[in-house]
């Protein structure tokens, strides 16, 4: 007995205050004087705020073009009539014309982007080596059992960058030229292709292996490229600064989407002369088609757009504002009706008595 309640006192918090929940509080009591003025207020807000948003992604242009190459759709189908199952030939390319009546307001952004591409996918998702990106010489060696079946070549050497993510990098590529003149020769429009992937991922996640020589190449020496890729990793490109696993383009891609319709970031319009914008004329878009997407039931996409203080185009943001807004004071409405109808009838009881 005497135990007994030597352990439940020993168990039993302090007779404060703060453990005994006796400190003073605040219990509001929402009354309709309260809560009806909270919803049409919040209402008003939300509303207010999605037209912004709204009117701010309407005036966003965009341009955009399908270079996918179904049948009949332009010179890229002759690039796309490859067997669906098979990568078309290296070297085909094909070209998108157009022409701009006016000023396409700067700063540019060029995408590319891709449909029923299901990078969110659990399997796809997992498939690569974050120690490995992050240049660790030990990962580089011993890809991780996340990246089978894309983990080691026929021949047993670790692919590096491993992974399915890695496999399937996008490589179709841009060029954009301008006509300074009617039938006068095209001159090449400037992209800034630096800067395109997040600071984050550039700066923190994403390393090359120690140089052995000061030589990149001898970092990966005794590893296999990805089997989709035409080139080992560190010769991604020719800029020292921009090859192996810090190559931009690489980067970007490895950052997976939530959607099966996604665009990714391919470079930005604003050297030279076009630092305001694209000025009006006639332009090409130079595609080298290396991408497949037909045997999927996909569609490639380029993407000129510009942007404004919340960014990209999306419609979405905003009317999801308004369907908010507008639920608020819908619902601020209804209680209103409710609150005066009890209201008199508790009027009504009240005289009676």
């Amino acid at each position: 007995m005497t135990w007994s309640a030597t352990a439940r006192g020993a168990h039993q918090p302090d007779n404060t205050a703060f453990t005994q929940q006796r400190l003073p509080a605040w219990q509001p009591l929402l009354s309709a004087s309260i809560t009806l003025p909270l919803f049409f207020c919040a209402g008003l807000a939300f509303i207010g705020l999605g037209l912004g948003l709204y009117y701010s992604s309407n005036g966003i242009k965009e341009l955009e073009y399908d270079y996918t190459g179904n049948p009949g759709t332009g010179n890229c189908s002759l690039c796309a009539a490859a067997d669906q199952d098979h990568a078309p030939p290296p070297s085909c390319s094909c070209a998108w014309y157009f022409s701009l009546p006016e000023l396409f307001q700067g700063p540019v952004y060029l995408y590319y982007e891709l449909t029923n591409f299901y990078q969110n996918d659990r399997r796809y998702s997992v498939s690569r080596d974050d120690e490995q990106l992050s240049g660790l010489p030990s990962a580089l060696r011993h890809p991780a059992n996340e990246c089978a079946p894309y983990q080691f070549s026929a021949a047993g050497l670790p692919i590096a960058p491993c992974g399915a993510i890695a496999n399937s990098l996008f490589n179709d590529t841009f060029s954009l030229w301008h006509q300074l003149r009617a039938d006068g020769p095209y001159v090449r429009v400037p992209l800034d292709r630096t800067g395109i992937a997040w600071w984050t991922d550039y700066h923190v996640k994403f390393h090359n292996p120690p140089l052995v020589n000061g030589s990149l190449a001898l970092a990966f020496y005794g590893t296999a490229r990805p089997p989709n890729w035409p080139r080992p990793v560190y010769e991604l490109s020719p800029d020292p600064n921009n090859t192996g696993f810090i190559n931009q383009d690489f980067v970007v891609w490895m950052r997976t989407a939530a959607l099966p319709t996604f665009r990714k970031l391919y470079a930005r319009i604003r050297q030279g002369n076009y630092s305001a914008g694209l000025p009006r004329g006639a332009y090409k878009v130079n595609i080298t088609y290396n991408y497949p997407v037909r045997a999927f039931g996909g569609h490639k996409r380029i993407i000129f757009s510009s942007i404004s203080w919340m960014g990209g185009k999306n419609p979405f943001l905003g009317i999801a504002y308004l369907v908010v807004g507008s639920l608020c004071i819908l619902t601020g409405f209804v209680m209103l009706v409710v609150y005066i109808r009890y209201q008199d009838q508790s009027d009504e009881d009240e005289d009676e008595e």
